[in-house]
């Protein structure tokens, strides 16, 4: 048994149960705020607005940097999605300030998924998942039974750590493969043709990691988890009712004394 939670758990009770939920945001409405409104709103500042590259990109870092610094001043804690928002956003601008050819333009907006991609893909190979933290809610549904038997199955279960990393994997690679094919596209393809094709393929990449992450055992670590938490809850109706069923039918009830309390025996 591996007595040691990696990345993305959360440290359960000595009776299995579940520790009760910190203040801050997790699994998808983290990765929303942190990674999906920051990409959205910069597509939304120069497609709709006509905002100029420079300033979509500072305009979209406002969000992830103050996640960021709200996460190590308040929770004393990294926000590794937000911070990487952050710091993907300052490759840009850096990158829009030194671009003066429209396909290197568009080749840099690849700069979002690749250094997200790469970071989730070296977190998989270091053991650390950076992505387990966003299924851990898809799989146990909120329930906090289910929660636990995450918990527990992180910790003592090889092959749950291992798909684990899988899916940060496959995640990391369908992020990193989008990003080479903007970059070729940029520079082959009609400038017209990449302006709606770019956001085609973050799309395709998308729908690429949902499809292989069920393929590699999401299924069956949802099934895992039902099956572990609803043990776990027989194993407690079983221990609550342990003590009456081994109880003899026919002891005698306890002597109850007629002397009044705080008297000595004559």
């Amino acid at each position: 048994m591996n007595s040691q939670a990696p990345h993305g758990t959360e440290a359960a009770t000595g009776t299995g149960t579940a520790t009760a939920p910190g203040p801050k945001l997790e699994g998808p409405r983290a990765l929303l705020l942190d990674a999906g409104v920051p990409i959205a709103s910069y597509y939304l500042l120069t497609g709709v607005f006509g905002l100029s590259t420079l300033a979509a990109l500072a305009w979209s870092s406002a969000l992830p940097a103050a996640r960021s610094l709200w996460s190590l001043a308040r929770e004393r804690r990294f926000n590794a999605v937000a911070t990487l928002m952050t710091a993907t956003n300052v490759i840009g601008l850096l990158l829009s300030l030194l671009a003066g050819d429209e396909r290197l333009m568009m080749a840099k907006d690849s700069a979002v998924s690749s250094t997200f991609g790469l970071a989730v893909l070296v977190s998989a190979l270091i053991g650390r998942p950076l992505m387990a933290p966003v299924l851990k809610p898809w799989i146990t549904k909120g329930d906090a039974a289910r929660s636990a038997a995450w918990d527990r199955l992180t910790a003592e279960s090889a092959w749950f750590r291992r798909v684990q990393r899988r899916h940060s994997a496959v995640w990391g690679a369908a992020l990193l493969g989008e990003c080479v094919a903007r970059v070729i596209g940029a520079f082959t393809l009609p400038v017209d043709t990449m302006v709606w094709l770019g956001t085609v393929m973050l799309m395709a990449a998308i729908a690429l990691a949902i499809v292989a992450s069920g393929v590699i055992g999401i299924d069956r670590m949802e099934k895992m988890v039902r099956t572990e938490a609803a043990a776990q809850a027989a194993a407690g109706t079983g221990a609550a009712s342990g003590a009456a069923a081994f109880a003899p039918a026919d002891a005698p009830a306890p002597e109850v004394s007629a002397d009044p309390a705080g008297t000595a025996a004559r």
